[in-house]
């Protein structure tokens, strides 16, 4: 009778059993909407896929995860591929999702769109973050792969432009799980050590699973960051990254980037003949004036006969200085002429002339006395004559009508 019970583990690892050899579970496609999506700390995704009607128990683990090219978010409609299989410890079956799709458009798309719109919000492609490339850089760095036709075509391309600068390889992968990350370390590197004025960063053409390094969210932060102006070029003429958004300059090609970097030396050679011939024109019109000039003023007498010129304005000092000598001695004459007939006038008003033609004042407590009513018999006045003081007492005061 004991043979017939079985313990809660041995039903669950049994159930799992049936359907872990059970070949339709063992790969299997289902389509729903995301919900109550969990990240844990572990890296492992949690969540629910259902539909309008049921509900089934997701897990994606870390290492799954990982490759998911876009970010899930609780609503969205994606096709999850994996396993059924049951959980033992809580009895509960749930689809192990080894890969997910978003629905109506692939995954890498979906990724782009999705990412671009982050960057995009967060203002990483707005202008005003862009940096001028440097007119004649005297260092490149070129970040991409040392076996690639592109670099070997950028650097053939940068030395027939521009022999002048210096061309720095950092050498990184560009496809593959390694490649965002090394393409970031490399940037990041290059700004560190200041090793150059330039970076151009791209590969060449190839699918958009091989590009996909270019669309990485670290690879864009990494040129974001970049204190050194970045070229990207990734691909062909077609091909958008999202290096191509955050970068300081897009090339179309690895090769329009190394057009784009440096002046070409054919065209910089035929600027400066027309410069010269410019400058030699100015020049000679410079001379020719200069020397008509000095023509001219070899012509005047002050240098054929500078002599004569001093003898000249000697002459005209001499006269300059009788001219003022004898305006000064005018001057000097008008002026005593006119002292003298003021001073003739103020003698003429002064009490002193009348006095010295036989009259005299009569001072009263030093006034002088105008009427008889300014004084009175028995007051001592003060005669003023020419020639001296006399003093009197008032003795009888006489009224004239």
């Amino acid at each position: 009778m004991n043979e017939m019970y079985l313990s809660v583990s041995e039903v669950n690892e049994i159930i799992k059993n049936m359907l872990d050899n059970e070949p339709r579970f063992s790969s299997i496609m289902v389509c729903g909407e995301l919900s109550n999506y969990k990240i844990y700390p572990s890296g492992h995704h949690y969540f629910t896929l259902k539909d309008a009607e049921s509900s089934l128990k997701c897990v994606m683990f870390r290492s799954n995860s990982s490759r998911l090219r876009f970010r899930p978010e609780s609503g969205m409609s994606v096709t999850a591929i994996g396993r059924i299989s049951v959980y033992p410890r809580d009895g509960v079956y749930q689809l192990y999702v080894n890969h997910m799709i978003p629905q109506g458009e692939g995954d890498l798309q979906f990724a782009f769109e999705q990412l671009k719109e982050k960057l995009e919000k967060e203002g990483l492609f707005d202008e005003q973050h862009k940096k001028p490339l440097p007119a004649y850089p005297s260092r490149i760095a070129l970040i991409t792969s040392s076996a690639g036709a592109a670099v070997h075509d950028m650097i053939r391309i940068l030395g027939e432009r521009w022999p002048a600068t210096e061309i720095l390889l950092v050498p990184v992968r560009v496809q593959g799980e390694e490649a965002p990350g090394e393409i970031s370390e490399a940037i990041k590197y290059v700004n560190q050590h200041q090793l150059a004025d330039l970076i151009i960063t791209g590969r060449g053409g190839g699918s958009a699973e091989d590009l996909w390094a270019f669309n990485d969210e670290g690879v864009a932060r990494a040129i974001f960051d970049s204190q050194i102006p970045v070229i990207s070029a990734v691909g062909h003429e077609p091909d958008i990254t999202i290096s191509d958004y955050v970068a300081d300059v897009r090339a179309s090609t690895p090769s329009n980037a190394a057009e784009i970097a440096v002046p070409d030396q054919a065209d910089i050679r035929h600027r400066v003949r027309i410069l010269s011939s410019r400058l030699a024109l100015s020049m000679n019109n410079i001379i020719a004036k200069r020397r008509e000039l000095v023509l001219k003023m070899s012509s005047r007498k002050v240098l054929q006969s500078p002599y004569e010129y001093l003898n000249n304005r000697s002459l005209e000092i001499d006269r300059m200085t009788e001219r003022l000598v004898n305006s000064m001695n005018n001057t000097i004459r008008d002026k005593k002429e006119q002292f003298i007939r003021y001073a003739a006038l103020l003698d003429a008003m002064s009490p002193l002339a009348v006095i010295a033609r036989g009259y005299l004042i009569a001072q009263n407590k030093n006034q002088v006395i105008k009427s008889v009513n300014d004084t009175k018999p028995g007051d001592s006045i003060l005669l003023r004559l020419s020639d001296g003081k006399i003093d009197c007492t008032v003795d009888h005061i006489h009224n004239e009508v």
